[in-house]
């Protein structure tokens, strides 16, 4: 009787384990590994929600959306959260079911407590529709109940950006930069509206808090060179540029952005 016991209770610790090395692997960026061994669990527990939200994520992360569809709805189906919900859409919008992926977004933005990710992927689906107006609703509803997430003030520049209200773009990329300074996409948004609004030495500020904190990355120090060229800085441009070639851009790409400037300085050297 005891040994009986003892197997019995040995059982759910090595399924809990197995669920572990699962999450984990998928947290380490192995999603076949997460795969593996969510599918095995699966082969005994066929409607169990948490392997099947890890292995229907494991897909999704190897880009097979299609057969993430499946999992990960029993999971959605068995144990509704925001989260799964969120990846369902995900798997849903990519596999080509829009419409099925903003019944689960709507769903999941009603959830409590609210889930960030969630608003940010119903008006990236919408704008992708040609309902802008829309998207920016749903982002502001988002703001609302979570107004300290950046990647929603980033994405809400983006739209305004797409529907050419620049004053609205502005406004949201700096509230994104003020809670997050180094935020790729509102440093990107920014930027890009400083540019083309001739404020190239506002543009330069924010390429040189990047570089300043990613030395290494390459499309920051390519703008900055550009805003330098543009604001008259030649020797300190090409050094900038130079050394964008350097990290990584392609000497054609530099090449095409120097003749896209205003500038008129060309003593610029691949080497």
């Amino acid at each position: 009787m005891k040994a009986r016991s003892g197997s019995s209770d040995q059982r759910p610790r090595g399924q809990a384990e197995t669920l572990q090395q699962a999450a984990f692997a998928l947290q380490s960026g192995r999603p076949l590994d997460a795969e593996r061994m969510a599918g095995e669990f699966l082969k005994t527990n066929a409607s169990h929600p948490d392997a099947a939200m890890l292995l229907g994520c494991a897909l999704l992360m190897q880009e097979r959306f299609a057969e993430a569809v499946p999992p990960l709805e029993t999971a959605a189906r068995a144990n509704p959260n925001p989260q799964v919900e969120t990846q369902l859409a995900i798997a849903l919008r990519r596999a080509g079911d829009s419409d099925a992926a903003l019944v689960w977004l709507q769903r999941a933005i009603k959830r409590t407590p609210p889930f960030p990710p969630a608003f940010h992927e119903l008006s990236s689906l919408l704008n992708a529709l040609a309902r802008p107006g829309e998207a920016v609703e749903v982002l502001k509803q988002g703001i609302a109940v979570a107004p300290t997430t950046p990647e929603l003030w980033s994405q809400l520049g983006v739209i305004c950006s797409g529907m050419n209200d620049r004053t609205g773009a502005a406004e949201a990329y700096s509230r994104a930069l003020v809670i997050n300074p180094l935020h790729p996409g509102a440093v990107k948004g920014m930027t890009s509206l400083l540019m083309r609004e001739g404020d190239y030495a506002g543009a330069a500020t924010l390429f040189k808090r990047v570089v300043a904190a990613y030395p290494e990355e390459a499309s920051a120090r390519m703008g900055l060179g550009i805003c330098l060229l543009e604001l008259g800085d030649e020797d300190a441009a090409f050094d900038s540029l130079r050394a964008s070639i350097a990290k990584g851009v392609r000497f054609e790409t530099v090449l095409k952005a120097i003749l896209s400037s205003n500038a008129k300085g060309w003593n610029f050297s691949e080497n």
